[in-house]
């Protein structure tokens, strides 16, 4: 798509009445509009408001594979972005549109930069967000490892395993909250102890819903199911908020096959030789060709 020619002759008229406007569209689909001009724009169905106090640093681009990067520094506004929705992670990864907008004939616009949120630090009422490029998925390794334990994500397509079917998966409401990493249950049928340990516990209702977190540990303490994340989550989690507990995999090939009847998907080298193989010392006989030893 080519410049804008309408903002092409505004900007060659030497008089310009320019700004930028930016879109975020937050993890939970929740979609924002901003601009550093002093009244709000609106166009594309969606409201740009002035009010955050917004702006971004110079945007860095280039034609080759580096990525686009800049910065975004504005205000920590109820209405717009609040330390809280930050703290519980919805900016973390947020899809982002920049424009480069002529405020007083909002048609004459060009987007400049697409990508994502990095980053976000916060201070005296105030946030700095990092901006990076499209290309920055450049930057994250592809392919299979060559590794014993499997490469999969539990429930991917990979995987395979669907976490929707009987015995997997439970939902049920939130009884003992301490400090958001511990999570106490009266009982919890069906599922023996440490049936959830390296699984997933996704909220699913209340001021962290949608936001999920690591299993660390899945036991029994005193006739009290108690399962413990690695860190608290990022919001507040209340005594009734339902929540969802995911059965966890250690990644062992007999795990995928006695606890999830899904051997056949397991995307690790169970047979891979081990540091103790390397190692070994030459039999007598000089038999070198790979067999086995017994």
């Amino acid at each position: 798509m080519g410049f804008h020619a309408g903002l092409k002759a505004h900007l060659e008229s030497g008089a310009t009445t320019l700004c930028h406007a930016w879109s975020v569209v937050r993890r939970d689909g929740v979609v924002l509009g901003f601009t550093d001009h002093d009244r709000d724009l609106s166009f594309d169905d969606l409201v740009f408001r002035a009010d955050s106090g917004l702006s971004a640093l110079a945007l860095t681009q280039g034609t080759g594979l580096s990525v686009d990067n800049s910065e975004a520094i504005g205000a920590l506004t109820g209405g717009a972005l609040t330390e809280a929705d930050i703290e519980a992670g919805w900016f973390d990864g947020a899809t982002l549109r920049c424009w480069l907008v002529n405020w007083a004939e909002v048609a004459q616009r060009q987007l400049i930069f697409r990508g994502t949120m990095g980053e976000i630090r916060r201070a005296g009422g105030a946030f700095r967000a990092e901006l990076r490029g499209l290309t920055e998925a450049l930057n994250v390794e592809r392919g299979r490892v060559y590794q014993r334990p499997c490469g999969a994500v539990l429930g991917d397509a990979a995987c395979g395993v669907d976490l929707d079917a009987p015995g997997y998966a439970t939902e049920l409401a939130a009884e003992g909250v301490v400090e958001n990493v511990r999570f106490d249950f009266a009982a919890l049928n069906g599922f023996e102890p440490g049936w959830f340990t390296r699984g997933q516990l996704v909220v699913q209702s209340g001021a962290g819903a949608g936001l999920r977190g690591s299993v660390k540990r899945d036991r029994v303490i005193d006739g009290v199911r108690r399962v413990e994340l690695w860190t608290p989550l990022r919001a507040e989690i209340a005594p009734g908020d339902l929540l969802r507990l995911e059965a966890g995999c250690d990644k062992r090939f007999e795990t995928c096959r006695l606890k999830f009847d899904n051997g056949l998907n397991f995307q690790g080298f169970p047979d891979i030789p081990g540091e103790d193989w390397v190692m070994v010392q030459p039999v007598r006989s000089g038999e070198i060709s790979g067999g086995s030893r017994r």
